[in-house]
């Protein structure tokens, strides 16, 4: 321990002036026995060593440390345990804190400093921070982090999950900041860029791999469980906790993601670069911009596609919301292509909805014209079906039908109308009623009943009435109680003696 020389002077005045003994001097001082004794011994005092009190973990030393030798990862309570059947009868507490002092230490490891030159590489990783509430759903908050090995220019972007449409919208809109692409982009093996690995041995995401030959840069990822080969990244991530992140407000994704764009072109850009520190980040990345790679022509198509079964319902689900889709597209298998910002429907290759991508969680985004395309058809092929029925039983009321339409009746209303008539009083009859309304050249349903209800008067026929019981059997089943009809009779014979 080193100390102060106040301190020292203290010790040697306690000591020599006071006569206080050490362990006095300790006790006042709050310092460690051994660091009196030292301070005296620089002053040629000889002081009579202290040993240390034999502990009860003393005899099984040997017995520990050959166990360790064999298994360096076995747990305390394990060992604890071992040493408790063979006579220890310490505590558990005690033997832990014995325990680590004898427990062997890793080998500090050294690592190289690694320069690289400008141009040649980057570091990409997502870094978590926290959840973002959006309406009924709760969503991972991440960011994608990208920052240039030589200059350090950092680029960071939030998204609302970390599948691989938001991992390469992130490289893209980091090429697009600096205006080129480096030649080497470190990455960590995660799914996105790994699918599996067997030493060297790497079977690469083929998305990646596309993607990257588009822009024409490698993605190599670090080794299994050694952070520090990207270290540049992950320091920056501390960074932007610190330095961004910590105590800052926002109203949505968009917002952050532009006071993020604006931290890192002005607060990150102009701190000392830490590669030189008599330059700014923003200097160091001049240098290196006109060495990177040239952005190609067309930018890569970035969206995430999945197939969707649709129900007898015309929504797609995808990502716990409903997208409206047009109604004869029911009962299929469509394709969903979706970016961070907007989703497209397919059929086969035929865009047939597009919509804006929502976050929220039991959504139903429609379009009016879909659902009134839908109520539209409903209606129609239910006054089809009807107007089939009526054509077919009474061929004349097509034509009684194409003279209401002329005169801007409202057909679906003459075809209900007709329909009655027809289940009450029957074809042969509507049949001459329409004849006699066409020669009267009133195409109506109340000029057709009242040539039925006079062609039965002259008949002297009673008008059939039909009896449309309800489904509900408790109603069918009640008891009703007869009634004498002789007041209806009178009213018969009073009719006709007039």
């Amino acid at each position: 321990m080193t100390i102060t020389k106040d301190l020292e002077a203290t010790i040697l005045r306690y000591y020599f002036v006071e006569h206080w003994k050490i362990g006095t001097i300790r006790r006042h001082l709050r310092v460690h026995p051994s660091t009196v004794q030292r301070v005296l011994a620089q002053e040629g005092v000889s002081v009579k060593k202290i040993l240390p009190r034999p502990s009860k973990i003393d005899p099984y030393l040997s017995f520990i440390t050959e166990t360790l030798k064999k298994f360096p990862h076995l747990s305390a309570v394990r060992l604890y345990h071992m040493v408790h059947e063979r006579g220890y009868r310490g505590g558990v507490k005690h033997f832990r804190h014995m325990l680590s002092l004898h427990r062997p230490r890793p080998v500090a490891e050294a690592y190289l400093r690694l320069t690289t030159l400008p141009g040649e590489q980057a570091q990409a990783d997502w870094a978590h921070f926290g959840h973002l509430q959006v309406g009924k759903a709760k969503r991972p908050l991440v960011a994608f982090v990208m920052v240039l090995s030589f200059s350090r220019k950092v680029f960071v972007r939030f998204y609302l999950n970390q599948n691989m449409s938001s991992f390469l919208a992130g490289h893209e809109a980091a090429f697009q900041s600096y205006t080129g692409v480096p030649k080497i982009v470190l990455v960590d093996n995660l799914r996105s860029a790994v699918i599996a690995r067997l030493g060297d041995a790497i079977h690469f995401n083929s998305t990646l791999l596309q993607f990257a030959a588009h822009y024409r840069f490698e993605v190599r990822p670090v080794a299994i469980a050694r952070g520090n080969e990207k270290g540049r990244v992950e320091r920056m991530i501390r960074y932007i906790r610190g330095n961004f992140f910590a105590g800052r407000t926002w109203k949505d994704l968009d917002d952050l993601n532009a006071q993020a764009i604006q931290w890192c072109e002005e607060i990150a850009s102009y701190r000392p670069c830490p590669e030189d520190k008599d330059r700014t980040v923003q200097e160091a990345f001049v240098q290196e911009q006109s060495l990177l790679l040239p952005l190609p022509k067309n930018p890569y198509p970035i969206e995430e596609r999945i197939e969707v079964r649709v129900g007898k319902t015309p929504y797609v689900r995808f990502d716990c919301n409903d997208y409206s889709i047009p109604y004869n597209y029911v009962r299929r298998i469509l394709t969903v292509m979706a970016t961070t910002h907007r989703i497209r429907i397919l059929d086969k290759s035929e865009v047939i909805a597009e919509h804006a991508r929502v976050y929220d969680k039991g959504q139903q985004l429609e379009h009016p014209e879909h659902i009134q395309a839908l109520i539209t058809f409903k209606r129609q092929a239910h006054q089809h079906a009807g107007q089939n029925r009526l054509t077919k039983a009474i061929p004349s009321s097509s034509k009684l039908l194409e003279q209401a339409l002329e005169k801007g009746y409202s057909l679906r209303g003459i075809v209900k109308q007709l329909l009655l008539l027809l289940d009450s009083y029957g074809a042969t009859e509507l049949e001459a009623a329409i004849q006699e309304a066409l020669q009267k050249q009133v195409p109506h349903p109340n000029a057709v009943r009242i040539n039925l209800d006079k062609r039965r008067e002259d008949r002297h026929l009673s008008v059939a009435l039909k009896l449309e019981l309800p489904d509900d059997v408790r109603i069918k089943s009640q008891k009703v109680n007869p009634h004498s009809l002789d007041t209806y009779d009178s009213l018969q014979s009073f009719k006709e003696e007039i």
